[in-house]
């Protein structure tokens, strides 16, 4: 099971998000311990707000080379689990987003 999958015009992506952290960065994929899978992201942002959301939001669409319109948070407002759809072409946005976890 991928972090990610198809939806109706785009992407699904699971994160766990670590706000307030010393640096922005994509830490890679991690399993959970029900077997799913989500993309670590810690952002620098304090979760006021939606500051750190809107950072999150920000850090992944300059990774995936996407403005940040193309991305929503679609759950997980106030938690530091979330889902975001990333719009577009899936299996275009599906290879930029295994290019972030691939060594």
């Amino acid at each position: 099971m991928a972090f990610w999958r198809e939806a109706k015009g785009g992407v699904l992506v699971a994160l766990r998000v670590t706000p307030n952290a010393g640096a922005d960065a994509i830490e890679g994929e991690e399993a959970r311990d029900d077997g799913s899978r989500v993309l670590r992201v810690r952002v620098k942002a304090v979760p006021d707000k939606g500051k750190a959301n809107a950072a999150v939001i920000a850090l992944l669409a300059k990774k995936l080379g996407l403005p940040k319109s193309a991305i929503t948070l679609e759950s997980g407002e106030t938690a530091r689990m979330k889902i975001l759809l990333v719009s577009g072409e899936a299996a275009s946005v599906i290879d930029r987003l295994e290019t972030l976890v691939s060594p």
